[in-house]
C-alpha cells in the first residue's frame, strides 16, 4: 500500500488529504485562527461547579466554557495544581520535577468540590474540540505525545502499548525508559517504538522535555485564560501518529509549510526528507492535480456510489441523535440468478466503503447500518467479521454490535473533532434550487452502464441513453468524448438522446425495443 499526503493552503485554511494508492482515505481541515485543537494545553479558570454532574465548567477563552469531569482530573491533579500556581508566581523556577514535592493522589470516587473552587486557575488539556453548541472537553491529566513515547508529568510510571506483543522487546523497552526518564515524569511507550534504539528514544524524550519546558515558561507570571502549549499543526500530527515506510510522497503547495514538514521529518525520519515535494503549479490547484476535489464531491454527498460494485450505492442520512446508512444494490440483485450470493457480495464491498466513510467524514456517536437482507446465518457472520476487520484500520475508539433480529448493525464511534460536512450540491441551472454536482451524476451513469454490460442477459447492440440536454452535450464533447471512451471500452456505440422533458439528474438506458434497462430520476 502506497500512502501520500497532499496539503493544500488557501488563506488561513489548510486542507490535508491522506491517499492510499491514489484513493482518498482521510480528509482534515485546519484553520490558523481556529485554535482549541486536541492536545492544546491551556491555563483555565474555574467558572462554576456542577455538583450534580461531579464536574465543573472552565473558561479557557472559548465562547463556551469547557467541560471538566471529576474522572478527567487525573490522580495527580493536586500536584499539577500546585506546580502551576508556584510557576505562575515564579516560586518554582525550573521545569524539572526532581526536587518538586508532589501531593497525595486524589480519591477516584471523590467530589469535584473537594478539589476546586470557583475562581481557581488550573492547567488543562483539550481532549475533544468544540462541536456544534458544546464547548471543548478537557482533562487536567497532562500528557505530551511524541513519535515514540508520551510524556506524563507528575507520574513515575512507565507503561507500554499492548500492541507490542514480544515479551523480550517489551522488557527491553521498559528497561531503557526506566533508565533514561527523569524523576517526576512518567512515560507511555507507543507501538512505533518497537525495535528503536536508546538514542532514538532519548532524542524523543528530550524533544518532549523541551515542550514541557515551554509549558513552564508560559506559566510564569501568566493569568487565566491563556494558551500554554500549542499542539503541532494537523499535518505534522498526522505524520507523528501515522508515518511509516508506506508513505512515498508528501506534496504541499505552501513554501513555509513545506519547510516545516521537512524540519519535522528531520526529527522523525531523516532518510525520508526527499519525499517532501513543493507543488508550484500556478494554474492547476494541488487538489485538482491529484483528483482530490473530484473524490470529495463523490464521497460527501447524501448518495455515495460503492466502488467496484457496478451500481450499488449508500444513502447516508444524519439526524439529531444518530447517523443512518442504507445499503442499496442498485440494479444488481434484481437481475441476479442468486440473490443471496449477490446480496452478500454487495454487502461486503459496502462494509469496506462504510468503514472508509466513517473515517473520512469523522462521523461520531451512533451509526445504524441497514445492509441488504440476507437469509444465510453464515453470510451474516462473515459480513460482521469483515466489517470488524475493516474498522480495525480506524484509530478512533469504536464498538460494533452484532446484527439485530432485523438485520441492522450498530456502531458507536468516538469523535474528538467536528464532523466534516462538505457541500457537494450546486445551483440547478433550470430551477431555483440545488442539485448534486454533475460529476456525481456522470459517475453514477458510468457505474450503471458497467452493471448493465456485465449482466450479458440482454441484447445491447443498439442501446441508447436518454438524458437532459446539458448532460448529453457534456457526454459528447471533447476528443475523445466520454461517449467515444465507452465505445473503445465496451465495443458498443451507445446513442445519446437529449430529452427536454427530463430533469437534470434523470437518465434512462433503453434497449433496441425501447425497454428500460435502468432508469434514475430525482
Amino acid at each position: 500500500m502506497n500512502k501520500e499526503l497532499v496539503i493544500s493552503t488557501e488563506g488561513q485554511d489548510v486542507r490535508i488529504a491522506v491517499l492510499e494508492d491514489g484513493r482518498l482515505m482521510e480528509l482534515h481541515q485546519d484553520s490558523s485562527n481556529q485554535g482549541f485543537a486536541v492536545g492544546d494545553i491551556y491555563l483555565g479558570k474555574i467558572k462554576k461547579l456542577a455538583p450534580s454532574l461531579n464536574a465543573c465548567f472552565v473558561d479557557i477563552g472559548y465562547s463556551k466554557d469547557a467541560f471538566l469531569h471529576y474522572h478527567d482530573l487525573g490522580p495527580q491533579i493536586r500536584s499539577s495544581f500546585k506546580f502551576s500556581h508556584l510557576s505562575m508566581k515564579n516560586k518554582h523556577q525550573t521545569h524539572w520535577l526532581k526536587h518538586f514535592k508532589t501531593e497525595k493522589d486524589i480519591n477516584k470516587d471523590g467530589s469535584i468540590a473537594d478539589v476546586f473552587q470557583p475562581g481557581d486557575s488550573v492547567m488543562v488539556q483539550i481532549t475533544k474540540e468544540p462541536i456544534h453548541t458544546k464547548g471543548p472537553r478537557i482533562t487536567s491529566e497532562i500528557s505530551i505525545a511524541g513519535r515514540y513515547i508520551v510524556l506524563v508529568p507528575f507520574s513515575n510510571r512507565v507503561s507500554i502499548s499492548q500492541k507490542i506483543k514480544n515479551k523480550e522487546e517489551r522488557e527491553r523497552l521498559l528497561g531503557i525508559l526506566e533508565a533514561i526518564k527523569p524523576e517526576g515524569f512518567g512515560v507511555i511507550i507507543r507501538t512505533v517504538a518497537e525495535e528503536k534504539n536508546t538514542e532514538e528514544l532519548q532524542d524523543d524524550l528530550n524533544y518532549l522535555l523541551n515542550k514541557w519546558k515551554v509549558v513552564h515558561r508560559n506559566l510564569v507570571k501568566n493569568t487565566a485564560p491563556a494558551l500554554i502549549l500549542d499542539e503541532m499543526d494537523r499535518a505534522s500530527s498526522i505524520l507523528r501518529d501515522n508515518f511509516n515506510d508506506d508513505f512515498i510522497k508528501i506534496s504541499v503547495d505552501d513554501e513555509s509549510l513545506y519547510n516545516d514538514m521537512r524540519d519535522y521529518l528531520k526529527y522523525i525520519a531523516p532518510d525520508k526528507i526527499k519525499i517532501v515535494k513543493l507543488y508550484e503549479d500556478p494554474i492547476v490547484p494541488i487538489f485538482e492535480k491529484y483528483n482530490i476535489e473530484r473524490q470529495i464531491k463523490l464521497a460527501f454527498g447524501r448518495t455515495v456510489t460503492i466502488p467496484q460494485s457496478k451500481g450499488a450505492y449508500l444513502v447516508i442520512e444524519h439526524t439529531e441523535a444518530l447517523h443512518v446508512i442504507d445499503v442499496n444494490s442498485g440494479n444488481i440483485s434484481r437481475n441476479s440468478r442468486n440473490q443471496e450470493d449477490s446480496a452478500f457480495t454487495v454487502n461486503k464491498v459496502a462494509a469496506t466503503e462504510i468503514a472508509r466513510q466513517l473515517k473520512l467524514r469523522d462521523m461520531g456517536g451512533i451509526v445504524v447500518i441497514d445492509f441488504i437482507d440476507m437469509t444465510s446465518a453464515e453470510h451474516k457472520k462473515q459480513l460482521f467479521e469483515h466489517l470488524r476487520s475493516e474498522m480495525q484500520k480506524d484509530k478512533a475508539k469504536h464498538k460494533i454490535l452484532p446484527p439485530s433480529r432485523f438485520g441492522l448493525i450498530q456502531i458507536t464511534r468516538q469523535r474528538v473533532r467536528p464532523e466534516l460536512n462538505y457541500t457537494t450540491t450546486e445551483e440547478n441551472p433550470n430551477h431555483d434550487d440545488e442539485i448534486e454536482a454533475p460529476i456525481v451524476l456522470i459517475d453514477r451513469i458510468n457505474q450503471t452502464l458497467q452493471g448493465i454490460v456485465d449482466r450479458k442477459d440482454k441484447d445491447l447492440s443498439k442501446m441508447s441513453l436518454h438524458v437532459h440536454p446539458f448532460v448529453a452535450a457534456y457526454l459528447k464533447q471533447g476528443i475523445p468524448s466520454i461517449q467515444m471512451k465507452w465505445f473503445m471500452r465496451y465495443k458498443k456505440w451507445i446513442k445519446i438522446v437529449p430529452r427536454d422533458a427530463y430533469k437534470y439528474l434523470q437518465f434512462n438506458f433503453l434497449d433496441l425495443n425501447k425497454n428500460t434497462l435502468y432508469n434514475e430520476s430525482n
